[in-house]
């Protein structure tokens, strides 16, 4: 069997561990992998879709663009169980009141990437559904780390620093820099709270091309879901990774993606 290329975006400097011991893992379930790392997304789909990768492993953003880029021919092969459901918060300044979401208007919102899903792209759409006006001269937007939709977290940081020092009064963040933040004791709880959590949403996922051979992707799917959380040597990269158990795919998480791209026109 030819060695499955796999490509991934070097985010943080744990991308090495974690795709080295992938790559261990296959091998040692008789299937050679290897991996490419790409400093942004838009890259990495060109390359996928010229045929140089086998596999990508992709952010929600990537991967819909993958599917409308082939017509809905890519293959989803995977998702980490941490990728089903995810949602956004509004966080909002305690002081600033503001009580529901009408209360809003007027305020300043900051927001993280505009290639972010969880921070930007799906809360302002979820928050458009609901009715609320989004004054673009009220958006507060960082633009930190743009090419790598969000990964890095580094412009949900800074919507929560502006929160903290009064430059913003709401601020949109990923459920998971939210989690992370708080355990870690950044988050001065007298001074901020949830407002609303958006809808659930799906996150990343494994892409291929159609002409990935089954008998390939069946290897791919079959190795990745071997992993348990109970095996220390796996467990060392899922952690690193930031789940316990690979999943199947699905699609019906990347509906509401699909939308906001189409009203913004950010495909």
């Amino acid at each position: 069997m030819k060695t499955i290329l796999l490509g991934a975006v070097a985010y943080d400097p744990k991308a090495v561990t974690i795709w080295e011991g992938m790559r261990e893992h296959f091998r040692a379930e008789g299937v050679p992998l290897d991996f490419a790392l790409f400093s942004n997304y838009e890259r990495q789909v060109e390359e996928l879709l010229a045929g140089h990768l086998d596999v990508a492993w992709n952010t929600p953003l990537a991967h819909v663009r993958v599917q409308r880029r082939t017509e809905g021919r890519s293959r989803s092969l995977g998702m980490r169980d941490s990728d089903r459901d995810f949602r956004a918060k509004v966080i909002v300044r305690k002081d600033a009141g503001i009580h529901k979401l009408g209360d809003l208007a007027g305020k300043t919102l900051a927001v993280g990437s505009q290639d972010s899903t969880q921070a930007r792209i799906l809360p302002l759409h979820f928050l458009r559904a609901e009715g609320v006006k989004i004054d673009p001269a009220k958006l507060l937007a960082f633009d930190t780390d743009l090419g790598k939709h969000g990964d890095t977290g580094s412009s949900e940081l800074d919507v929560l620093k502006a929160l903290h020092d009064g430059r913003a009064q709401a601020g949109t963040v990923g459920d998971l820099i939210w989690v992370n933040e708080q355990a870690a004791g950044r988050v001065d709880a007298s001074r901020i709270e949830v407002l609303w959590s958006t809808p659930p949403f799906d996150h990343c996922m494994f892409d291929a091309l159609p002409s990935l051979a089954k008998e390939t992707a069946e290897a791919f799917q079959r190795c990745l879901f071997s992993m348990k959380w109970d095996e220390p040597a796996h467990r060392r990269v899922l952690e690193l990774e930031g789940l316990k158990q690979w999943m199947p795919p699905r699609e019906e998480g990347y509906a509401s993606l699909q939308r906001a791209l189409d009203e913004t026109s950010y495909w």
